[in-house]
């Protein structure tokens, strides 16, 4: 396993210094999911929920969310992201919202964090808007799709049976 470069020769944490590498255009794809009870999604489906439109909030929660990272984890850069995108898939059969988030800058460190995090407060909104009417909601499936540029250059995950 490689060296983790969040931590410096004595196991304290500091932010990686970024400044050398080369600015390159890079990508990354988050997914995720929220499992519900059928009529919890069929509210979302027809936009009957009496909060109003549980995707149009999330969605804007995510991109906010991808936009604020470096204020919600430690150590992680401040990025000008140059594209955001957050996209829903209702899923009737297994009764889930899939949530997925595209990031991209042109820059010197990576947008994985900003899909992720995108992803995670999209679901967080999608939970806090039905939990009136489904307390037993679960996010599940948060991860890492895919990602280009940089020096580790291209990754994509290979599917799973639970995606």
């Amino acid at each position: 396993m490689s060296k983790l470069t969040h931590l410096d020769e004595r196991g304290n944490a500091h932010m990686v210094d970024v400044g050398d590498k080369q600015t390159s255009s890079r990508t990354a794809i988050a997914s995720g999911q929220v499992r519900m009870a059928s009529s919890t999604l069929e509210l979302i489906a027809t936009t009957g929920h009496k909060k109003g439109d549980v995707l149009a909030v999330a969605r804007i929660a995510g991109i906010q969310a991808a936009k604020q990272c470096s204020q919600l984890i430690p150590l992680c850069h401040p990025l000008m992201l140059t594209s955001i995108q957050v996209d829903f898939e209702l899923d009737t059969a297994r009764t889930l919202v899939k949530i997925s988030a595209c990031c991209k800058v042109s820059g010197q460190t990576g947008v994985e964090m900003e899909a992720l995090t995108a992803v995670s407060v999209a679901a967080l909104t999608i939970y806090d808007m039905c939990k009136a009417v489904d307390k037993d909601m679960v996010i599940e499936c948060i991860c890492l799709q895919e990602k280009q540029g940089g020096k580790s250059g291209h990754y994509q995950r290979a599917s799973t049976s639970t995606e």
